[in-house]
């Protein structure tokens, strides 16, 4: 395998590993939005923005990866791709988690809370 579809395996990789964790959390992060921001389309900008940044970062730094060349083998060339991407991808939602959670108030939700507007 040459070094550019061993590059191109691992952004592929990590795009689509990507796109299933924003897959899985947008009808969670949709609705958490909609309570904190008050109206839908409030949410639905910021659950595209966190979409955005959750694809995005993760790409980033899966296309800083440069392969090592003929020295190592293409599984762990992908390996060592995937590995810093989904570093990122991680710390993309641990950071979108921690600012959410600043704002999430404690206590009983109010009673218009039931996600119904």
């Amino acid at each position: 395998m040459n070094d550019i579809a061993v590059y191109l395996t691992g952004v592929m990789l990590t795009l689509s590993s990507c796109l299933v964790v924003v897959y899985y959390l947008r009808p969670h992060l949709r609705g958490l939005l909609i309570d904190l921001c008050g109206t839908v389309q409030r949410a639905d900008f910021w659950a595209a923005f966190s979409n955005v940044v959750l694809v995005l970062i993760p790409c980033v730094v899966a296309m800083h990866f440069q392969p090592a060349g003929e020295g190592r083998s293409a599984p762990f060339q992908i390996a060592r791709q995937l590995e810093w991407a989904l570093a990122g991808l991680a710390a993309s939602v641990l950071i979108l988690g921690a600012v959410l959670s600043r704002f999430i108030p404690e206590g009983p939700p109010p009673p218009h809370a039931t996600g119904v507007r």
